[in-house]
């Protein structure tokens, strides 16, 4: 197969993986190695352990040897099981299926050493995304029975050692994402048009740039400080809004209930954190993260006809109006041979959903703890498999959003939620 085949299929096959159930808060994917789940990604900025440092902190490929790959990927179990208690104007009823379901999240990547103090890599990883899935027919039908959100990136990435203590990093991002969603055509659009046959249907992707920096501080030998940011990504996305089922005949007349071409302008977060690790002694290590998220920047989304007799017009706006977020996490490592390495951690990570009225049923997103376990088996002096475990608990999650104005009916209820995540990574040394 020519490289430049290979070029082309590899952003699909992941994107095919690593559609993600969102772990982090929001729709936010933290699993962009497997070795740091086993620490609840605390340290993250400043480990520099293999070369998924790319991602977290490029400026850490210093602490690299000469070349070094990294594979990994982590399996995503989120749960989210709606209870109704009085949603009104729905026109349908039942609790749907369990909105969560197994997701794989892949991620690669290479360093290499150009000389002593430069260094090059690319990291391959998928930093947002979300799948909510309620079946055919649920209460909350004309506000969404499926939403699901896909990225992949591509970050080329360049390191600098200043000196002993200091490192820089920086690199570039591009970005591709997929969104799709789907919910039932409210009744009061359609008059005597059977609802259960009526769906609405978006489908939009883009392509996008954005970039990151990145700094290392080596303190002391047993202390290290990492800081790194990564910019929001501006995607505006574009495809088709899709109608179909018995309010397709009726298109001619209500220009509302005709396919159209559809975009959609969001812009992704940016991120800032700030890590330490700290050796107490030939065994113990520390470490510790304080991460932000400005998720400020996703407020009301709205779904734009593109084309059509009502084209520029507005079909639909998801009222996310999020807010800013902060996670802490705290790890220790513990040395139990030359072999094998044990990873512990703890963290808690804020929701951007404000409250119950501005909650979203494709993203019935609230505050959780991290508690994880791990372990790094040194197979060979240049061969490390890292394995992780991570049990998110999530609090009981009230939902009252109200869009009987609009046809959609007024969801109320309660979510059990919970997120099993499981993950490997593979680091070779060459």
């Amino acid at each position: 197969m020519k490289k430049t085949t290979i070029a082309r299929l590899l952003p699909a096959a992941l994107l095919a993986l690593g559609s993600g159930a969102a772990s982090a808060a929001g729709f936010q994917l933290l699993e962009q190695n497997a070795s740091g789940i086993g620490n609840a990604y605390a340290g993250s900025a400043a480990v520099a352990e293999n070369a998924s440092t790319i991602f977290f902190n490029p400026a850490g490929m210093t602490q690299l040897q000469a070349r070094e790959v990294s594979l990994g990927i982590s399996a995503v179990r989120p749960s989210f099981e709606f209870k109704d208690k009085g949603s009104v104007g729905g026109a349908l009823s039942g609790n749907g299926d369990d909105a969560g379901d197994w997701a794989a999240i892949p991620n690669a990547y290479l360093s290499w050493a150009l000389n002593k103090d430069l260094y090059l890599g690319v990291g391959f990883s998928g930093p947002f995304g979300l799948v909510t899935d309620y079946g055919d027919r649920w209460v909350g039908s004309a506000q969404a029975n499926k939403f699901e959100i896909k990225t992949i990136n591509i970050n080329p990435s360049l390191a600098w050692r200043v000196n002993d203590k200091v490192s820089l990093g920086v690199g570039v991002n591009w970005q591709r994402m997929e969104a799709e969603y789907e919910r039932i055509i409210a009744v009061s659009n359609l008059g005597p048009v059977p609802l259960a046959s009526s769906t609405a249907k978006l489908e939009v992707d883009n392509d996008a740039w954005g970039w990151n920096v990145g700094a290392l501080f080596t303190l002391s030998p047993s202390t290290k400080v990492g800081v790194s940011y990564r910019s929001k990504v501006d995607h505006k996305l574009k495809g088709d809004l899709k109608i179909a089922g018995g309010a397709a005949q009726f298109g001619a007349i209500n220009p509302r209930l005709q396919t159209a071409d559809a975009k959609v302008d969001v812009e992704l977060p940016d991120t800032f954190i700030i890590s330490t690790t700290q050796k107490l002694s030939d065994r113990w290590e520390m470490l510790g993260d304080l991460s932000w998220t400005g998720w400020s920047s996703v407020k009301d989304v709205p779904i734009v006809r593109d084309s059509g007799p009502l084209a520029g017009t507005t079909a639909q706006t998801l009222e996310a109006d999020f807010k800013d977020t902060w996670r802490v996490a705290l790890g220790a490592n513990y040395l139990l041979n030359d072999a094998w390495k044990l990873k512990f951690g703890i963290a808690y990570d804020q929701t951007p959903v404000k409250d119950k009225e501005r909650r979203l049923v494709s993203l019935p997103d609230n505050d959780r703890t991290w508690f994880t376990f791990g372990g790094q088996w040194k197979v060979s002096k240049s061969n490390t498999l890292d394995l992780g475990a991570a049990y998110l608990y999530v609090p009981k999650t009230k939902i009252d959003n109200n869009q009987l104005a609009d046809g959609r009916g007024r969801v109320t209820g309660e979510y059990t939620s919970s997120v099993w995540i499981l993950g490997a990574q593979y680091s070779m040394a060459f």
